[in-house]
């Protein structure tokens, strides 16, 4: 199996752990802060079937992976009843802030076994150089070049979903927190652009830079922690 498949593979395999570990976080916190509704639907599970939405989980990832385009989608949205919430805008917020700070978790701790692996494993170390170098890895019969591969990924595809969830353009996280810091006279007026939060969100994916100002200089960073030589 070439380089390529096996990387498109371990990308939608870190695409579906991310956005498992994004919603059951989402579900997680609801039921802490009282509501159980998504508990009681089987969310708060890691089992990416729970969560797959047929757009935004399979079609839109699956040819993000094969134009090799960064990584995007969105599971089931994780129902959240507001009248069940102690604060409701407090605790909404803190719900929606739980996904993209479980990705950037998911993301920290995919970096510091890189960084153990390097430690321990020349091949490692030349298969992170390779990769943040932008290079190809040949796919040997040695378990370790994979396995840096899809720690990689991880890494990659958590820092991407965390950072894209904060975009305040509802329905993504961003909004909700964004919705609890407002004074309360304007949360009426901000929700009313939520119909077209979909809309907003692609004509700035598509006709600007912002998502890439946004995520690269995130990447850079994680790279420099691996290969301290990245510039």
């Amino acid at each position: 199996m070439d380089f390529a498949t096996v990387e498109i593979i371990f990308q939608i395999i870190a695409f579906l752990f991310a956005i498992s570990v994004h919603e059951s976080a989402h579900a997680w916190s609801a039921y802490r802060f009282g509501d159980d509704t998504a508990s009681l639907l089987g969310r708060i599970s890691l089992n990416p079937i729970r969560h797959i939405d047929p757009i935004g989980t399979i079609l839109l990832p699956l040819l993000a992976a094969l134009t090799h385009v960064p990584l995007l989608g969105w599971a089931k949205p994780t129902p959240v009843n507001l009248l069940r919430l102690r604060n409701r805008f407090r605790d909404n917020a803190l719900i929606a802030a739980a996904g993209p700070t479980s990705n950037f978790l998911v993301a920290g701790i995919a970096v510091l076994l890189l960084l153990l692996l390097r430690s321990v494993s020349g091949e490692a170390s030349q298969a992170l150089v390779s990769l943040v170098g932008f290079g190809r890895l040949e796919i040997g019969p040695s378990v370790m070049t994979p396995l840096v591969l899809l720690l990689y990924s991880l890494m990659v595809v958590n820092v991407i979903l965390g950072i894209f969830n904060l975009f305040p353009i509802p329905p993504l996280d961003g909004s909700h927190v964004l919705e609890a810091l407002l004074p309360e006279g304007m949360r009426e007026t901000y929700a009313s652009i939520g119909s077209y939060g979909t809309l907003i969100l692609l004509l700035i994916l598509w006709q600007t830079d912002l998502f890439g100002r946004m995520i690269y200089p995130a990447l850079n960073f994680c790279n420099s922690l691996l290969v301290p030589r990245f510039l």
